[in-house]
């Protein structure tokens, strides 16, 4: 490639999304990461594209409820340029309501989804069928969001590569710094970004999950007791995640999945019988904010920043990749301000 208008350093769910999105307008892109595709936290096995509830309303829900809408529109466009399939289904999700303040809770914020989510999906309060796909519901009831969708990590990684190789892009382990560049590395990003600005902008916390071979694939999502069990269209299911501040070994696994696994055959017995295929944990970068750094890097002309989604980078990428791709290639600059670096 004899020029490269944008550099992408690192090759996760954002880095490969923004040179998608840079690559469709016409740039010249280019992504390096030493470790290779999705070796950090994008390489993982949930692919849980949910919502926050709807209340409290702020510009970073905002910004996830464009980017879940947007979603099912773009990750075609992917599989069309690259030839290669995401996993993308919106398949909805169903949640157990324990009692009658929860049942309370969700009708209200049912209310509130008819305004926010402008008639593209709903938050329902349903009965239970009593199916084997169902959680028990201690009061009969479920949530039924329509919004919530789900994607294979691993397989949409791959589909972006694709895409970004069919418009004339590279992905590369290693090359020079050439026309705009941007950060999209993670945990490292992280630590980096902290060093230049003298204080602390976020961290890692510590994800496992594990996968289960189990056909659910057109079934929704299940959520229960902050444990996604998340069905994907290759007849897998996967269940996850934890959550840990203090680890040893980054990439290793141990009873906590052990744990997961209990959880999940306790509310839908059906996967008792279900064999475990595979086993994962990586560093997850976590802002301060608890929302995802973009923009420009501070005091660095020409360098951006993409970082920071903690458990919703993927819900976060269609929209990440557009807003990125405006500012980098034309200067239009429609990034929150509370996502930006200085905010932190």
């Amino acid at each position: 490639m004899a020029r490269v208008d944008v550099t992408i350093r690192g090759a996760g769910i954002f880095g490969l999304s923004i040179a998608h999105a840079c690559a469709r307008e016409g740039a010249r892109v280019r992504v390096i990461d030493p470790y290779g595709i999705g070796a950090g936290a994008s390489g993982g096995i949930v692919g849980a594209l949910a919502p926050h509830v709807p209340e409290g309303w702020n510009a970073k829900k905002a910004f996830q409820l464009h980017s879940l809408l947007m979603a099912e529109d773009w990750w075609a466009d992917v599989a069309r340029i690259g030839g290669a399939d995401p996993g993308y289904a919106r398949t909805g999700r169903l949640q157990p309501l324990p009692d009658a303040r929860a049942v309370d809770a969700a009708r209200a914020r049912g209310m509130e989804a008819s305004l926010l989510w402008q008639g593209r999906a709903r938050w329902d309060v349903i009965p239970a069928t009593g199916t084997a796909w169902e959680p028990h519901s201690p009061t009969g009831l479920l949530i039924h969001d329509t919004l919530t969708a789900r994607i294979h990590p691993r397989m949409a990684l791959a589909a972006l590569v694709a895409s970004i190789r069919a418009q004339g892009g590279e992905v590369v382990t290693d090359g020079a710094d050439q026309g705009q560049v941007i950060h999209a590395t993670g945990t490292h990003g992280l630590t980096a970004l902290s060093d230049h600005l003298g204080r602390n902008v976020g961290g890692a916390v510590k994800g496992q999950a594990l996968l289960l071979q189990y056909d659910a694939a057109i079934l929704p999502q299940l959520f229960i007791d902050g444990l996604h069990i998340v069905p994907h269209a290759d007849g897998t299911v996967a269940i996850g995640s934890t959550s840990e501040n203090t680890w040893g070994d980054p990439t290793s696994t141990d009873a906590q999945l052990d744990a997961l696994q209990a959880t999940a055959i306790a509310a839908v017995p059906a996967l008792a019988q279900a064999s475990v295929i595979d086993r994962w944990a990586a560093l997850r970068p976590r802002a301060k904010s608890r929302a995802p750094v973009l923009g420009p890097w501070p005091d660095r002309p020409g360098h951006f920043i993409a970082n920071g989604g903690f458990k919703i980078g993927f819900g976060m990428a269609p929209y990440v990749a557009e807003v990125t791709a405006d500012l980098v290639l034309t200067g239009k600059d429609a990034i929150p301000d509370a996502f930006r670096a200085m905010a932190l």
